[in-house]
């Protein structure tokens, strides 16, 4: 969870409320869901929260939240801004790894040290959570008055343009901040303590990204500023500009920075991004709307609510309400069941990337109403807990596992294509155990988790690759999940739960698999057949198809001695794997 510091002494001068004590503070915030964690060295507060509101990532967000809270602030609230007098042009040298910009100018800005450090912190906390470590997308801030933007004239009107471009590794110099000589890019990796941090995101890159004004190159996002643009406190105007893998993301991160400067009184200026194939007016400040339904409201609190009191919730949420007359099913109301069909057309304001269903709405309704202020009762019908009939089964079968002298493992899910298919000699989209096709990660946040994995045996041998240090024999089993892709499937992925074990011992042969195999299926009842089967994980001769009730489920075999190799053991190893609702 992030952790952000907040000058509480700030926290009240941006409200409006020097009166508030510390505990008020305290118990303020937590209303909103943000925790105290405990003091800085210097007094600041330390807050905790869920990294969806990343609008709260600075002391000016939080403030706005309370303002909202406090009903000082009511509904959604745009920033004016100006005409464009920058234009950021995208040349077609730009890699394609990075292709996307946007940006915007800030005016007229009061930077003390406490905004000045506030600013830096937001940066880096967006850089952590919504860039993915600047990987996905990466902020830089400038000091306007030391770019030299070339004087454009367009439709009569002047600006000026800096241009969004590829450079070469060792191509134009320019001074790193916390420098002082000239680098090329690719010294900057090699040479500056941050360059070596950021390297790995654009060390394959054939062109690195930059950005230059009239006198040359001044960013080498996602990497360093240059040090010609620092920003201090004597910093009055800003250039804000943010490169990424992905322009919906820069530009919700470009307008947190946005609200979190016109809270400081700042005052924003438009500016416009010249792709190839068009232009785009930034910073984004387009407001969403999404609907939802008054009784769905009152259901999923549980309280009594007229219309007006909804509204007014909404807006001390920061968000606009509409009420209408929707019959049932129309307009995309959810579930109106109300006999008057009322629905809301709620108002999103830009900053909130959180707000994805209308359930998300109906938090804020219940934030805005405080859930303390709820009633807890009991349900109309009564009922009585109980294990689900899987969970059942399968805490029979991990019992049973157990008793055949099995240690009972809990691995990831999340796996790589390497440890998945290539270790273990299987190929994606083959009909084999283990062969189907992956559900991959878009934006995996590591190399190591870029799936879900297909079978169980490929965690488990990754377990004993770590293990070479322990005592043998190592019996390990495992009940998990298992998924693939599956067009057929409403969600396009098939997932099932998987048994799969291993004996790694001197000895270890495919009739100790499958005595132990026959010993789970017989403590279940069912019938087990083993005809004979290829599989690349196994070897020819010494590997079978795990038939259960007539039904092929499984296999099951002696490890290959090349897949052993692979994964660093020197002890044969007997496995099999098969799903877990054959059993039922």
């Amino acid at each position: 969870m992030p952790v952000v510091d907040v000058d509480a002494d700030e926290l009240r001068r941006l409200t409006g409320h020097e009166e508030k004590t510390e505990e008020e503070l305290i118990d303020d915030l937590f209303t909103l869901g943000l925790e105290y964690e405990g003091e800085t060295e210097d007094g600041e507060l330390q807050l905790e929260f869920g990294p969806d509101r990343l609008d709260r990532l600075s002391v000016e967000g939080i403030a706005r939240s309370l303002r909202y809270q406090y009903g000082d602030d009511r509904g959604v609230y745009v920033p004016n801004t100006n005409d464009p007098d920058w234009t950021i042009e995208v040349e077609a040298s730009v890699p394609d790894e990075r292709p996307y910009v946007t940006g915007a100018v800030i005016r007229g800005v009061d930077l003390d040290e406490a905004a000045l450090d506030s600013l830096i912190q937001l940066q880096e906390k967006l850089h952590a959570t919504m860039g993915r470590k600047r990987a996905k997308g990466a902020i830089g801030i400038h000091d306007l008055t030391m770019l030299k933007g070339e004087v454009l004239s367009e439709d009569g009107r002047d600006g000026h343009t800096i241009t969004y471009r590829g450079v070469d590794p060792e191509g134009d110099r320019f001074v790193p901040l916390d420098a002082d000589r000239e680098m090329t890019p690719a010294q900057v990796l090699t040479d500056h303590p941050t360059g070596e941090t950021y390297a790995p995101i654009v060390a394959e890159y054939e062109r690195y990204p930059a950005i230059y004004d009239e006198i040359g190159l001044f960013s080498f996002p996602p990497v360093i500023n240059g040090r010609r643009t620092e920003v201090s406190t004597d910093s009055r105007d800003l250039f804000v500009e943010l490169t990424g893998t992905d322009q919906w993301t820069i530009d919700r991160m470009c307008t947190v920075i946005c609200y979190a400067l016109d809270a400081r009184g700042a005052t924003i200026e438009e500016v416009e991004v010249s792709y190839p194939d068009g232009t785009l007016p930034r910073p984004d400040f387009e407001v969403e709307t999404k609907t939802v339904a008054h009784e769905r409201i009152e259901g999923m609190l549980g309280i009594d609510l007229d219309v007006a009191e909804t509204v007014d919730l909404f807006e001390r949420s920061g968000l606009d309400a509409e009420a209408s007359q929707t019959p049932p099913g129309d307009g995309g109301a959810v579930d109106t069941g109300a006999d008057d069909g009322t629905a809301y057309e709620v108002s999103i304001p830009p900053y909130r990337t959180d707000v994805l269903h209308p359930l998300d709405l109906i938090d804020d309704v219940g934030r805005a109403y405080g859930f303390n202020e709820l009633d807890p009762r009991y349900p109309d019908v009564a009922t009585v807990g109980g294990r689900h009939d899987r969970s059942t089964l399968e805490a029979a079968v991990r019992t049973s596992l157990v008793g055949l002298g099995f240690e009972d493992l809990l691995n990831f899910h999340m796996i790589s294509e390497t440890e998945n298919y290539d270790r273990m000699g299987v190929d994606p989209g083959t009909d084999v155990v283990g062969g189907d096709d992956p559900v991959a990660i878009t934006e995996p946040y590591s190399e190591d988790y870029t799936m879900l994995r297909t079978w169980a045996l490929p965690s488990l041998l990754m377990v004993l690759e770590n293990n070479t240090h322990r005592a043998y024999p190592q019996d390990l089993a495992e009940i998990g999940l298992a998924a693939g892709a599956d067009g057929s499937e409403n969600t396009g992925v098939a997932e099932h739960r998987t048994v799969a074990a291993v004996l790694a011992r001197h000895d270890a042969t495919y009739e100790d698999a499958k005595s132990r195999l026959a010993s789970l299926c017989g403590d279940f009842d069912v019938d087990l057949e083993t005809p004979a089967t290829e599989h690349p994980t196994f070897i020819d001769g010494r590997a079978a198809t795990v038939v259960i009730d007539g039904d092929a489920v499984g296999v099951i075999g002696e490890v290959h001695p090349r897949v052993l190799v692979e994964h660093d053991l020197e002890l044969p190893v007997a496995a099999f794997e098969f799903r877990l609702d054959a059993l039922a």
